[in-house]
């Protein structure tokens, strides 16, 4: 994987790319982070990804990872506004996209918004949920964020470390859980700690997914947090093809990258 800029509108936006494959004709892959992460969550699937015969890119979400941050805190659509400026700096006409959580919503947009530029769209992790766990998730996971400071001796590090560890109930490494920390502080270091659950938790996902018309894969894992919401989406919109793996969390890409790989690369070839 490469690493390039390309300018956006709200300033630089960083992204991954398989340099090699790309210019070998392999099919474009974009790939959207959850929130807080960064196009470093895909490290362990590119190379599956990549054996399966696409090319992936991996963008870092404006304010996320290496990407200048917006100026004030955006909505979905404005970070759907990131993907086109990528593709353009590739010459890269129409690619297919696979979005993971906060991703899986900003793929949606930009295939809404742009469909000349999506061949197909995967959707890990579909916000459809009722409205009284949308706010108990907003009160809980947005206000700590909001809230969320640099303290004294790094306690504030140890926070988020013991989080993710929570999450990751033990399936995965501390060096890894560091990673994503660095990532996490990424986003605070940009003023965008909070700006991604946010915008998430603010967008309302059901009729944007009844208004998509392109192959679709609704994809989940058994063990995610969103996997309800997941089969929420299948039932309103049973036309989309439909895939899920077993157990995991929410870094099924690092639990088991070869079967999100698998299943993104089955969908995309079937077409």
């Amino acid at each position: 994987m490469r690493r390039a800029y390309a300018d956006g509108p709200f300033g630089q936006i960083h992204y991954q790319y398989a340099s090699a494959s790309l210019a070998e004709g392999a099919r474009p892959l974009v790939l959207l982070h959850q929130a807080i992460m960064a196009s470093g969550q895909f490290d362990h699937v590119f190379a599956p990804l990549i054996a399966h015969g696409f090319a992936p890119i991996a963008i870092d979400m404006p304010g996320f990872g290496l990407s200048d941050a917006p100026p004030a805190a955006p909505v979905i659509a404005d970070y759907a506004r990131c993907v086109a400026p990528v593709l353009d700096a590739l010459g890269i006409g129409r690619a297919a996209v696979a979005g993971h959580h906060t991703g899986a919503l900003v793929g949606t947009e930009f295939a809404l918004a742009a469909p000349d530029r999506v061949e197909a769209l995967v959707i890990h992790g579909p916000m459809i949920l009722p409205e009284n766990e949308r706010k108990a998730l907003t009160e809980d996971i947005c206000t700590r964020e909001i809230a969320f400071a640099a303290r004294a001796g790094g306690a504030h590090l140890v926070d988020v470390a013991r989080i993710r560890e929570r999450l990751s109930e033990g399936r995965i490494a501390p060096d890894r859980i560091t990673d994503y920390v660095v990532q996490a502080m990424q986003a605070y270091r940009m003023g965008a700690y909070a700006y991604g659950h946010s915008a998430a938790f603010a967008y309302d996902h059901t009729a944007p997914l009844q208004r998509l018309a392109l192959p679709v894969l609704i994809l989940s894992n058994t063990g995610d947090m969103t996997h309800p919401w997941a089969q929420a989406a299948r039932a309103l919109c049973p036309d989309f093809a439909y895939a899920e793996i077993a157990g995991g969390g929410i870094d099924i890409c690092d639990e088991d990258p070869q079967g999100w790989a698998d299943a993104v690369a089955q969908f995309l070839k079937s077409l």
